[in-house]
């Protein structure tokens, strides 16, 4: 997302584009007037136009080299954010990256706000807001699904969507205030009608788009599965083979589990947040009711539930029946005890 207050657009931004840390490479990207000015202080002179050249960067102030670097230059409006805009491209050590942007800071730069190179890529309309969310759930994507959406979105496909109904309804208004401000006019009944019919249609399309059952935010959140049933059927042994690693503890003991253990995997390129909760039976203790009130919670949220009954014991998947629906998987475990 695009966050932040109202900022100085006057003010020449820089802000390192890769993530912190060693590494081989880091890139610190310039936008604004000045960025011209300080790539020619650094590195002598601006490269063509879209094109890396190599320079050493040395700082104007004290004269000292300061690293052997790429730089690229795209001069405005032919950029990301439509004003001047450099890079930077760096080895990728923490002193390297350090000195670099206290020159940059000494030459009247500012760190660039979160989310600002892509703010004003927004307001000099290079971009739109769906494609402005899709630059951050792209660089969040974890998944192939997540990478799918998110790069349609970028793509402009959400855009053009919203884009052709907003030409839909500017087509209803002056219709609409035709009727309006001419009504001794005779105007055909017909205008009337297809007026009507056309307002219906649209908002019926834009229902049919937002009752799609949280899709987008499935992807974007990832989809809740929560597994629960009765105590000692092998919930957090199902968590543990799914999540392939020990990610919930196990013993023989009914009311291990107390309170909801959560695991984050991809499963076929899709995210999916595995709840395991605690064992479905009456209690006395306050602990393990508090676990059970969670528990009944964290399974009525769930998009998914997998109630997972020990198959020696059929009657126990009774209680799968507080959440009825095809959203509730009944999975009989412990079959090899038989």
């Amino acid at each position: 997302m695009v966050r932040g207050g109202p900022i100085a657009t006057t003010d020449t931004i820089f802000a390192p584009a890769t993530a912190a840390g060693r590494a081989a490479i880091c890139v610190i990207r310039l936008s604004g007037a000045k960025s011209g000015p300080a790539v020619r202080a650094l590195a002598g002179s601006l490269p063509a136009p879209r094109s890396a050249r190599r320079r050493r960067l040395v700082d104007p102030e004290s004269g000292q080299p300061l690293d052997e670097a790429l730089v690229l230059w795209f001069p405005a409006p032919a950029s990301f954010t439509g004003e001047d805009v450099a890079e930077l491209h760096l080895h990728g050590s923490r002193a390297v990256l350090t000195a670099v942007m206290t020159a940059l800071g000494r030459l009247g730069l500012r760190l660039a706000e979160p989310g600002e190179f892509t703010r004003r890529a927004f307001e000099n309309g290079k971009l739109d807001l769906t494609q402005a969310e899709a630059i951050a759930d792209l660089a969040a994507a974890e998944t192939e699904a997540q990478r799918r959406q998110a790069l349609r979105q970028l793509d402009g496909e959400l855009g053009s969507l919203y884009r052709g109904w907003s030409q839909r309804l500017t087509r209803i208004l002056a219709h609409l205030e035709a009727v309006i401000d001419f009504p001794d006019e005779d105007l055909p009944a017909a205008i009337e009608r297809r007026i009507n019919d056309e307002i219906c249609l649209l908002a019926a399309q834009i229902g049919h788009h937002l009752a799609d059952g949280r899709r987008g935010e499935r992807l974007r959140d990832g989809i809740a599965v929560a597994i629960v049933g009765p105590v000692n059927a092998g919930k957090s042994s199902l968590l543990n083979r799914i999540a392939q690693r020990e990610a919930a503890i196990t013993s023989p003991f009914p009311g291990t589990t107390r309170d909801v253990v959560e695991v984050a995997i991809d499963l076929a390129g899709y995210p999916v947040v595995l709840a395991d909760t605690a064992g479905l039976r009456e209690a006395d203790d306050p602990v393990e009711q508090e676990g059970l009130r969670r528990a009944r919670a964290r399974a009525a949220a769930a998009d998914i539930r997998l109630f997972v009954f020990d198959a020696r014991h059929p009657e126990s998947a009774t209680a799968a029946a507080l959440w009825p629906g095809p959203d509730t998987l009944l999975v009989a475990n412990k079959i090899d005890l038989f």
